[in-house]
């Protein structure tokens, strides 16, 4: 019989949908293990990233089912988002139906892969009965206080009439009209996750089980920094200017200020001097994000007012600057040259002086110095240290209205978007009564499917009927507010509906919530690895607050699975050639196969879109099958690591398989016939005990790689034993065709979370009625992985003269007085002691 993957794997999927083998019961009296990767949007096909990430979730589900946890492995649909807009605007189709299409066409592909998923608890968001609960649970937080409306800025695009998001502002221009972009203030709904921002900090210290670089990223974003708040006096500008420094040490080095384009004073100066009002408008055109703001080149313009310093007295310009953000501190800044590379770049293009008010032997000549340092030119402060001169200068400021602040770079999360394929905000506007939640029994409030999508503003806005209802709480006329969330609400709490993804009737009801919470492992890229999992974190301890749940941190452990990486190639006028048109040769030379043109062959790098370096996993699995390419990522690299594709590794990982299947089948003996393998005290022969002792050795080596996710490992060391049974095939004793079928089995028990369709196929065969599935992990036989003989290393004076082959249980006297045999040409001075490692060392010194 030849492996044939054609047939066994849709047999075992067949089998395991027609059983509902991967259903979970909550009252399911063993421990409870929840694994979760990050749920993919439905762009309509599966692509490698998507492969690894839950090829990951899937075996670590199954091992931990087999090693006897309840185990939920959900799975379900990010479904909102502009794609699916973009799909109506350009293909004439509505939102809804290419989103369903898309759904219907990933799921058949995940379940060619056979992930064991409980497809009973599948969601997607943009179903009703889904953003139905989301619009209650925005409500409960609206009253909770933990939900508001206010002006903010915005990117936005002056031809479609909508806000943009920062990812869709491209060279300062609109990505679909091109028009370029501004930035304007309008009402805006958040939710207040700076209420949080203590919360979630501090609480990253309990995050164990997550890579330290996610949590240190978390820990810049929230931004903690304490200082020093005071305000400038501005002769003419009654209001003065308040600023917040981290660094009140550089406080004498002031030598101008600066204020963000949408402070009072820029507007104040803006009213009177159109050059004013032209230059905030271009700082506008930047949009908001900060990315583009803090590498843009430094602008500015000179508002005519100064500010007085505190201490010196001193006049000092102000500026509107084109790099200082309203939303960061108080929205100006007091610019310290000498000890601040941006406010440097800014002196330097506009010939502001220079002040060195911190000294160090490791300050450059020229440049900015940013580390402590002695005080020079500060007047009383001249001589501390910076440490001591913060506190001096602190208590200074302090008795003059000062005050010493805790900021956070954290903003509240601005969730309007101007969009329809979103989850409607359940808010109405009333003309008398302002705000009113929708009533919960009216929910949800529905997306309406006779939308028009022309491209320009907000369908939602512009539809003639939607938005136009009766007042819950005085039945005048009123509208609904046309605004959806950001889809990275959806993705805050999908976590938890999992759990209970079928009650109609609550969102987070508590037996299940708290049964199943928190995630126990959670997988997914690092490019999440802020403002999702922050989100996330934010929505877990809100919901708590609000009653709904009784954990504070969603996710207990955290994977960040690598990139998967795939060559690119370029014909000589720049145009990429996908992998599957390319011909490559020994040498590593590439032509295209349409043409014969030679093409350039750049770097490993992320596959993707734009350089056509995918490789469609469908395409592999009508080559190979779904195990070939489970086996192949998870033997490439470690799950943490990158993975560079290998056409060659794949064609490797199939002809492992190959060799698995002929444990049985090439063996020269029927395997099935065998019985039960003898235990290691039953063995006299030294290659039996050898068998035996390497079969046992794997099982142990296998459960420590599994429990540190090290599945690379996990199937080499398969892969060693399968070579040993394959040797063994020359043992011909009763004993040693019972150890082969012994090391067979453990072979298809160990490789099962890896390749489930071969094994649950092998292990039926080899006579089995209980399904690997609810079959338990296998352990080793302590008294089989106990070797008989150990090698001793003899040293004289630190030096190796010999190894020995030993007894394993031989006391260190022994040990002792066989190296010194062993070594008797080399101790001519005589043995002056002998120093025993026991079990691995005898180092004889000799003297003089």
């Amino acid at each position: 019989m030849r492996y044939n993957p054609f047939d066994i794997e849709p047999t075992w999927q067949t089998r395991w949908a027609a059983e509902n083998t991967f259903a979970v019961r909550d009252d399911d009296p063993r421990p409870k293990y929840y694994v979760l990767e990050m749920f993919p949007y439905p762009s309509g096909k599966l692509h490698m990233g998507h492969v690894r990430n839950y090829t990951i979730g899937d075996v670590v589900t199954r091992v931990k089912r087999a090693q006897g946890f309840n185990v939920l492995h959900p799975m379900g649909w990010d479904a909102f988002g502009l794609p699916a807009e973009n799909a109506a605007i350009q293909e004439n189709r509505h939102p809804k139906d290419w989103t369903y299409s898309n759904i219907a066409a990933m799921r058949a592909d995940l379940k060619r892969f056979g992930l064991s998923y409980d497809w009973s608890r599948e969601l997607a968001t943009c179903d009703p009965l889904y953003y139905g609960h989301q619009q209650r649970l925005f409500l409960d937080m609206l009253a909770k206080g933990l939900v508001y409306q206010k002006e903010s800025l915005v990117n936005w695009d002056p031809v479609d009439n909508t806000v943009l998001a920062n990812e869709q502002v491209i060279d300062g221009k609109g990505w679909r009209s091109g028009a370029p972009v501004e930035r304007r203030r309008l009402t805006q709904w958040f939710y207040k996750i700076t209420a949080y921002a203590d919360e979630l900090l501090n609480d990253i210290k309990t995050l164990e089980g997550w890579p330290e670089r996610v949590r240190l990223m978390q820990e810049n974003w929230i931004g903690r920094s304490e200082g020093l708040t005071f305000t400038f006096e501005v002769p003419g500008y009654a209001k003065g200017l308040e600023v917040f420094t981290t660094r009140p040490d550089t406080l004498m080095g002031v030598t101008y200020c600066a204020v963000a384009p949408e402070h009072p004073l820029a507007a104040h100066v803006a009213a009177g001097n159109p050059k004013a009002a032209a230059f905030i408008k271009e700082c506008q055109a930047l949009g908001t994000a900060l990315e583009d703001i803090e590498t843009a080149e430094k602008k500015g313009f000179d508002t005519g007012f100064t500010a007085k310093h505190p201490i010196t007295g001193d006049l000092v310009p102000i500026y509107i600057a084109n790099f200082v953000l309203m939303g960061y501190g108080t929205g100006a800044l007091m610019a310290v040259p000498a000890h601040d590379d941006r406010d440097w770049d800014f002196a330097n293009a506009y010939g502001l002086p220079v002040k060195t008010v911190i000294q160090a032997p490791d300050a450059p000549a020229e440049g900015p110095y940013t580390g402590p340092g002695t005080l020079v030119n500060s007047g009383p402060f001249n001589g501390l240290d910076s440490e001591a001169a913060k506190a001096a200068i602190l208590a200074h400021m302090e008795k003059t209205g000062g005050r010493r602040t805790v900021n956070w770079r954290l903003r509240d999360w601005g969730v309007s978007r101007q969009r329809y394929w979103g989850c409607p905000i359940p808010v109405i506007h009333c003309p008398s009564c302002g705000v009113v939640p929708v009533p919960k029994d009216q929910l949800p409030v529905r997306l309406p499917d006779d939308a028009t999508f022309t491209g320009s503003g907000n369908p939602l806005a512009n539809h003639p009927t939607w938005k136009h209802v009766d007042c819950p709480s005085c039945g005048a006329k009123a509208t609904r507010e046309t605004d959806t969330m950001d889809t990275f609400v959806d993705s805050s709490w999908y976590f938890a509906r999992f759990t209970c993804a079928t009650d109609e009737a609550n969102a987070l009801p508590k037996g299940p919530t708290s049964h199943w919470l928190p995630v126990d492992q959670y997988i997914g890229g690092i490019d999440h690895a802020i403002l999702h999992l922050l989100y996330a974190r934010f929505f877990t301890k809100a919901l708590a607050d609000c009653g709904h749940l009784t954990v504070r941190e969603p996710f207990k452990a955290l994977l960040t699975q690598g990139m998967v990486n795939n060559a690119s190639y370029q014909t000589a006028a720049g145009k990429y050639v996908p992998p599957a048109e390319v011909d490559t040769a020994a040498d590593g030379t590439a032509t295209w196969k349409k043409t014969g043109e030679p093409l350039k062959v750049n770097r490993m790098e992320k596959m993707s879109k734009s350089k056509k370096n995918g490789i469609e996993p469908a395409q592999l699995i009508e080559k190979y099958g779904a195990d070939t390419l489970r086996v192949f990522i998870m033997f490439a690299a470690p799950p943490e690591r990158d993975l560079e594709w290998s056409d060659a590794a794949v064609e490797g990982a199939w002809r492992f398989l190959g060799r698995l299947w002929g444990l049985l089948h090439d063996a020269g003996f029927d395997v099935t016939a065998q019985g039960a393998a003898p235990a290691m005290a039953a063995l006299s022969e030294k290659a039996e005990k050898d068998l035996k002792r390497a079969i046992h050795k794997t099982i142990r080596k296998v459960g420590d790689d599994v429990a540190r996710f090290q599945f690379n490992t996990h199937i080499a060391a398969i892969m060693e034993l399968s070579n040993t049974l394959t040797d063994a095939r020359a043992l011909t004793s009763p004993a040693a065709r019972a150890l082969y079928r012994e090391g067979a089995e453990a072979c298809v028990r160990l490789f099962y979370p890896i390749a489930p369709h071969i094994c649950e196929d092998m292990w039926a065969q080899l006579g089995h009625k209980t399904a690997l599935w609810d079959t338990p992990w296998l352990t080793a036989d302590p008294t089989a992985v106990v070797d008989e003989e150990i090698t001793l290393v003899v040293q004289v004076n630190g030096k190796l003269r010999a190894r020995l082959t030993v007894e394993a249980d031989i006391s260190d006297a022994e040990a002792e007085r066989r190296a010194v045999e062993a070594v008797k040409d080399y101790l001519a001075g005589g043995v002056q002691k002998c120093i025993v490692v026991p079990k691995k060392l005898v180092n004889v010194v000799v003297r003089g």
